[in-house]
């Protein structure tokens, strides 16, 4: 009853005064939104982050091939074919906790329809990308086995080619050009959306890998089976990182390389990939929630300033409820109530600022944001720790005034 008392007499105060009650709790407000809404972008670009990575395909490791060695200089990963299509088919054989292997070839070209064309990536594959990289096809129908062993000029095409090259005419059955081969559309594959490396993945033509090798791409004349990639993809449940190792072990093996020569190839596993960028997105969200921890901060030292004014006011009111008997422990409580009252609506008030900022910005800029279970009550608490630690000292400045000095203040 008596804190109800005190709630009500410290409502009063603040009302008496509100231009200065709204100016002491604009920090709090700008501080717990900021909380807030920085809160949500980050773990909306966490989430982004899992979902691009995750859209490569889930439980996926991709073996590349090595780098060319020549004068001494390393040219990059992929500028010497050392993977066949024989080490996929030993991968998806020899390793127990592979599902799939799916070789890949890699090229460029000028896709032409009708009187409309567009330049994209095409890839030669086999039936099992499908299943490795989880991208089924929403219209039509993926080629199989007997395209692959007939070489058939047989075409999958993704959202962004379908967007570029046909407008609003069905794609099925229309027969497109690449590199001046015809080819039939046989199906559409589903969105993937960006990469998290910035690709657009819906901006590709799947064909068959036979296909590709005799009459699109070539082939290699060192190695007539040699491709770009290998999509593996391990069976769920299974370690990565032991398959991983096992794959590498194996193509060391088939390559016949010493101990102490390096790989000629390269492996990716996609969960360290994920890992390491969520990692990233974490210290990016701890650094916005920092940021806006010291927006509270400085909130919370408006609260101060504005109480310790208030102090100063109410001299001669302090003076005269501790002449009628008022102890300073009801003094520094008094005061150190409108102080977290003060924190507690600019922190209602902040939410609500914080959570229509993050809406505006997924609206505005195209941006997913998450509003944590979390971030609400923990703003909410640290509001309140703000307006107890910096009312604090204006409250016991006020309990420890002489009654008869504060009676004659003027």
């Amino acid at each position: 009853m008596k804190l109800l008392a005190s709630a009500k007499i410290a409502l009063r105060a603040l009302r008496a005064n509100t231009l200065r009650t709204g100016l002491a709790m604009l920090g709090i407000i700008i501080g717990v939104g900021a909380f807030i809404a920085s809160g949500a972008i980050g773990a909306g670009a966490q989430q982004r982050i899992a979902e691009q990575i995750r859209s490569l395909g889930s439980n996926l490791v991709v073996i590349l091939s090595g780098s060319l060695h020549s004068g001494g200089i390393r040219l990059g990963s992929g500028t010497q074919l050392s993977i066949t299509e024989d080490d996929a088919a030993a991968v998806a054989r020899e390793v127990p906790s592979v599902l799939v292997a799916a070789p890949v070839i890699r090229g460029a070209g000028q896709i032409v329809y009708g009187n409309q064309n567009w330049s994209t990536t095409v890839q030669g594959v086999t039936p099992d990308y499908e299943v490795a990289r989880e991208w089924p096809a929403v219209a039509g129908k993926y080629f199989g086995p007997e395209d692959l062993d007939g070489a058939t000029k047989v075409a999958l095409v993704g959202q962004t080619v379908v967007e570029n090259l046909f407008g609003g005419t069905d794609p099925i059955g229309q027969i497109i050009r690449i590199r001046n081969v015809p080819f039939t559309v046989t199906g559409v594959l589903d969105r993937k959306g960006q990469s998290s490396w910035g690709t657009d993945q819906d901006d590709i033509v799947l064909i068959p890998l036979s296909t590709a090798k005799k009459k699109v791409m070539g082939v290699s004349q060192a190695n007539a089976r040699a491709v770009s990639s290998i999509s593996v993809k391990v069976r769920a449940g299974e370690d990565m990182r032991q398959a991983e190792t096992d794959i590498r072990a194996l193509l060391r093996q088939r390559h016949r390389l010493q101990p102490d020569q390096d790989d000629d190839f390269s492996t990716r596993n996609l969960e360290d990939l994920l890992a390491t960028q969520e990692r990233a997105a974490r210290v990016m969200t701890n650094l916005l929630y920092a940021i806006a921890a010291v927006s509270l901060m400085v909130g919370g030292i408006g609260i101060m300033n504005i109480m310790l004014v208030s102090v100063t006011e109410r001299t001669r009111e302090i003076g005269l409820r501790m002449a009628i008997g008022a102890r300073g422990k009801d003094i520094l409580s008094q005061f150190l109530i409108e102080a977290v009252i003060l924190s507690l609506i600019g922190g209602v008030v902040g939410v609500v600022v914080g959570v229509g900022s993050a809406r505006a910005v997924s609206y505005l800029a195209d941006w997913s944001t998450v509003i944590q279970a979390g971030a609400v009550p923990l703003a909410f608490a640290f509001a309140s720790a703000v307006g107890v630690f910096f009312g604090f000292y204006p409250a016991w400045k006020a309990s420890r005034l002489d009654p008869i000095n504060a009676l004659r203040y003027e």
